[in-house]
């Protein structure tokens, strides 16, 4: 039996679901509210069924390919600075090719499902939360639920993040999508430096 508040508490902080929404807001400032309603729900099914995937088949694949968690961590981290970069300076990523995406799903996928929901640190935290040589096969179902209630919580905050952004406006959306960045920026380095820390210990 899991300790679900301590579980939920781990998921709630690396998944971030409030963090989540100044990403949608910023990545969905082109859609109308019906758009934006499909696209949230999109990436939150997307999300569900990449780290589902990473607590079934994580800890096998990554075994099998002899990568040690560690550099997993520090290739995620490295990806999610990119994005946090992309955040602060907004040029990165062609705006015509958000534009491109009518039906929402590149959008859903990228930058919401990965790397904000779906995050290089949910994804890890799904691996090693349920651990093979540590929890048996209920102990990770349990997990799994907890961690689902978590990305429900991202949806309903993501479908009510149309009234954020029209009491904080556009340019409100961009000032709060750069400061996320520069947390995002943070975090990322934090879990670069863990990863290569853990690496050296090996």
């Amino acid at each position: 039996m899991i300790d679900i508040a301590a579980t939920f508490i781990f998921f709630f902080a690396v998944i971030d679901p409030i963090g989540t929404v100044p990403v949608f807001i910023a990545a969905t400032r082109h859609y109308d509210e019906r758009m934006k309603k499909r696209i949230a729900v999109k990436a939150t099914l997307f999300a569900a069924v990449i780290l589902l995937l990473f607590i079934i088949a994580g800890e096998i694949v990554l075994t099998a390919m002899k990568i040690p968690l560690s550099a997993f961590q520090i290739a995620g981290g490295i990806v999610l600075f990119l994005f946090a970069l992309s955040m602060i300076f907004g040029e990165s990523k062609p705006e015509h090719e958000v534009k491109l995406a009518s039906s929402g799903t590149e959008t859903a996928i990228f930058p919401l499902a990965l790397p904000s929901i779906a995050s290089p640190g949910a994804m890890l935290a799904a691996v090693l939360m349920t651990e093979n040589d540590r929890y048996q096969i209920f102990e990770q179902m349990q997990t799994a639920g907890v961690m689902l209630v978590v990305l429900l919580i991202v949806l309903v905050l993501m479908l009510g993040a149309g009234a954020v952004h029209r009491w904080v406006g556009n340019s409100g959306a961009s000032i709060i999508s750069r400061i996320m960045g520069l947390i995002l920026a943070s975090v990322a380095t934090e879990n670069i430096l863990a990863g290569i820390k853990e690496y050296f210990m090996l």
